[in-house]
């Protein structure tokens, strides 16, 4: 196939976020003609004036509309755009100058309709921002899939690093109105509609997260509830790895009394565990402080995900409500 690439960033009161990613595209190594599609959506914040500065060493398009989530907005910016194959990214990434020649390379190698890529920490993150990536992609944790060298399983892509056929796109349907969780949906969509996904390793991007530990909770807490209606939309795709974040933080709890009641082993259990989740942040990040933080981004991520997992399941078990009357907040409105 040859392909065009169409860049489809959906960007929300994010200006200079979008300023970084421009700068990024602007320095690929990639030798064909891209084409950037910004998506304002709905911000009081414009990013136009800074769209209008790359317009000279870009090949770039910008569409203001009502502001209705990240994924109708990419449905949106995949409509408009001239491409056959789009890369569906966040504001808040940045990318290494070699990544659109990585993704060529492996399309031409192997082409898949639906890709994903990794996420990195770049040096200059903060403290917070590289340990809560340590968690969300450490294999040790529930996020490794996503910065591994391979999927286990069939891989699903993640929407702040996706490429999506023009072809796979049309036949799927593109992103639904939940969020977040429109990334998994689509990728179940894509699946029925008899295309693959496949993880390109090397087709890795700088994810600045922007959160603190508060909006971290919150959004590990929405993934967790996300989950369930996920399993319920498309059965089959429930696994019981994803009980383990409420199970761990249950086993903890209960191994703590039992340490008080005398018997110590199963905290001796967690402790080991803490330790080489410590050890191996260490000698990645290289900085005892993220290493330290790494386990409070842990404990916070399994208890937001834990109860919002758990939470989410016992009501849609035994409400006869559907999901979007029980969870209005993860859901988009129509337009």
């Amino acid at each position: 196939m040859n392909t065009f690439f169409s860049i489809v960033v959906p960007v929300y009161n994010r200006p200079d976020e979008i300023r970084e990613l421009l700068e990024s595209l602007q320095k690929q190594d990639f030798q064909k003609d891209f084409e950037v599609v910004i998506v304002e959506d709905g911000s009081s914040q414009s990013s136009e004036e800074v769209v209008d500065r790359f317009r000279d060493g870009l090949n770039i398009s910008y569409y203001f509309k009502e502001n209705s989530g990240p994924g109708d907005s990419r449905n949106f910016g995949m409509q408009h755009a001239k491409g056959n194959y789009f890369i569906i990214l966040d504001s808040d990434c940045i990318l290494p100058k070699q990544y659109l020649s990585e993704v060529n390379k492996e399309l031409t190698r192997e082409f898949v309709h639906c890709f994903g890529g990794p996420d990195a920490a770049d040096d200059s993150f903060t403290t917070i921002q590289k340990a809560i990536n340590y968690v969300m992609t450490s294999f040790l944790t529930t996020g490794g899939i996503r910065g591994g060298k391979k999927g286990v399983g069939k891989f699903q892509p993640r929407s702040f690093n996706m490429g999506i056929s023009k072809e796979a796109f049309e036949r799927a349907g593109g992103f639904g109105r939940i969020h977040p969780g429109e990334d998994p949906d689509l990728t179940f969509r894509i699946w029925k509609a008899g295309f693959e996904t496949r993880l390109l390793p090397e087709a890795f991007v700088y994810h600045k997260r922007r959160i603190d530990w508060n909006k971290f909770y919150i959004q590990v807490n929405k993934f967790g509830m996300v989950r369930p209606i996920l399993n319920k939309w498309h059965p089959g795709t429930a696994k019981p790895t994803y009980w383990f974040p409420t199970l761990f933080m249950l086993g903890l709890v209960v191994a703590i009394l039992l340490a008080f009641a005398g018997l110590g082993l199963p905290l001796i259990l967690y402790m080991f565990y803490f330790l080489a989740l410590f050890l191996d942040a260490l000698i990645k990040s290289k900085s005892l402080i993220v290493a330290l933080l790494s386990i409070f981004a842990l404990m916070i991520q399994f208890t937001g995900y834990g109860i919002g997992f758990f939470k989410s399941t016992m009501l849609l078990n035994f409400s006869n409500k559907n999901p979007e009357e029980l969870f209005p907040k993860l859901f988009f409105k129509k337009k």
